[in-house]
């Protein structure tokens, strides 16, 4: 099945910011687009507005004149449904209301020829259930693009539970015809990316909550540690509070209140008290003139240890045996099978965050994972109170040395980065097993459009089979409420790569 032809009419329903960006993409792509909305008057400023970014398109050199000129001519505002009946596509980009959206198609059904393609840019609603009002639910698709759509590359193509395998295929053809990276998934909460990010925020929010460490230190270690594009305090003050709340409250409500999709009590208060971040000048972080953002914490310099002894297989974090030595700091190694660790001249250890916490060791500084301990800026420490004071200004010293800016927090069981990345991982791979997507779409999903670093499942195959199952294993034992139960998925997974391993 190929692409809908580029002769053919792209019609977009819903004339907001979205659905402005889906109609410039189809005109781009050389498509007659038609606009309509409920509203007299607003498809023709709609057009009005992509002209105009046209025009901006051409004044940076990014669009030639004759270009500009053409697509405009095939852009057309319609002030009747009626109007968008020679269509091969219709997108839909109205109000998130099943019952609007679905008195919306079945008048499109009457109207639009029996090839035309019917899609919904829903990022919440069921596919299926938008379908449910159609006599032809066949050819009925999820397309859903992430804002704004001109410039990110993904789209969702979902296919609802009465989906023809022809108008998913048709669809996905359309996509990249038009230059996106389309990836394809079923109808299921969340989809693909509304689903597996929400450890990336609800992490982040408890360790808050648990008092580990304030906003600004946590997006900190995220970015300059876990290679995150942009921490999630600051990313959800963009978003909007009362956004970001609703697509979570609606993820876990569609799965029936489980706990691995629990919204954050703390972000509730935000979006109560209205601070919604940006776009009304306060949310996690205040944007009035004038008023700097706060500075993540930092400890001050503290003095390297002349050595460290490592025991055993530092795993995950192995690239520090080299940078230790190239930092003219002795090494002293010990081939023993006792995990990871580095024991300071205190005595005290220095171990990798696995779920556990400090005040249950006599004298053991945790540290966090990073993506990339060479390219890393900040590492994050955590110890407890009675944790000695040598072994953590040793720790401190340690990172200094290697050119890390380092931040301590509290005693939270897995820290900040590698909890994060454990959970992103057992919620890809339960979405695997539970037939959302490919793990290749997942992985596509996630670095396109939300902008990981890695993949979570490429992430997981590299840290190796036993680390995120043990982590959440320690932390399910430190937090027995189910959130970080493990999945079916993550067990099949470490379990099988273990069979490989000795076969």
């Amino acid at each position: 099945m190929t692409a809908i032809d580029q002769s053919r009419t792209v019609a977009v329903v819903g004339t907001g910011t979205m659905g402005q960006g889906i109609a410039q993409v189809a005109l781009a792509a050389g498509h007659p687009v038609r606009l309509y909305d409920a509203v007299p008057g607003r498809a023709g400023e709609a057009a009005d507005a992509i002209g105009a970014r046209l025009d901006r398109l051409v004044e940076k050199g990014r669009m030639d004149a004759p270009e500009r000129d053409a697509a405009r001519a095939r852009l057309r505002p319609a002030a009747d449904l009626a109007e968008l009946a020679d269509a091969a596509l219709v997108v839909e980009a109205v109000l998130e209301q099943l019952s609007v959206k679905q008195e919306l198609f079945t008048a499109l059904e009457e109207i639009v020829a029996d090839d035309c393609l019917l899609a919904t840019n829903t990022s919440s609603l069921s596919v299926t259930a938008v379908a449910g009002a159609l006599r032809h639910p066949g050819r009925f698709v999820g397309l859903h693009f992430f804002n704004p759509a001109p410039v990110l590359p993904l789209v969702e193509v979902v296919s609802g539970n009465a989906t023809d395998e022809a108008t998913a295929t048709r669809a996905w053809a359309t996509a990249a015809a038009w230059g996106k990276t389309p990836v394809r998934c079923a109808d299921l909460p969340g989809f693909i990316v509304n689903r597996i990010a929400r450890p990336f925020y609800a992490e982040a929010f408890a360790v808050y909550e648990e008092q580990g460490a304030d906003p600004a230190t946590i997006d900190a270690v995220l970015r300059e540690s876990g290679g995150f594009r942009m921490g999630p305090f600051e990313l959800t003050d963009l978003i909007g509070q009362d956004v970001n709340e609703a697509v979570t409250r609606s993820v876990w409500e569609s799965f029936f209140h489980s706990p691995k999709f629990l919204p954050s009590l703390a972000q509730r208060r935000l979006v109560e008290s209205q601070r919604l971040g940006r776009k009304s000048g306060h949310g996690w972080f205040s944007y009035a003139e004038g008023v700097p953002k706060p500075a993540p914490h930092t400890a001050e310099p503290a003095e390297a240890p002349e050595y460290v002894v490592i025991e055993g297989d530092l795993g995950p974090a192995g690239e520090l045996t080299a940078m230790i030595r190239e930092a003219g700091i002795e090494v002293r190694q010990k081939d023993e099978d006792r995990g990871t660790r580095l024991v300071m001249p205190s005595g005290g250890q220095l171990v990798l965050a696995d779920g556990q916490t400090s005040v249950e060791f006599r004298d053991v500084v945790y540290f966090d994972l990073a993506l990339d301990y060479r390219a890393a800026t900040r590492i994050a420490l955590s110890a407890a109170d009675h944790t000695g004071d040598d072994t953590l200004a040793q720790a401190t010293g340690l990172f200094q040395a290697l050119g890390k800016q380092v931040s301590v927090i509290g005693d939270v069981p897995g820290m900040i980065v590698a909890r994060t990345v454990a959970m992103l991982a057992d919620l890809a791979l339960d979405a695997v097993a539970k037939g959302v997507a490919t793990k290749e779409d997942i992985d596509t999903a996630m670095r396109l459009g939300v902008n990981y670093p890695l993949g979570p499942i490429e992430w997981n195959d590299s840290l190796g089979r036993d680390w995120a199952w043990e982590l959440l294993h320690n932390l399910h034992e430190s937090v027995p409420t189910g959130r970080y139960a493990r999945s079916l998925a993550l067990h099949q997974w470490s379990y099988a790569t273990s069979q490989e391993d000795a076969s």
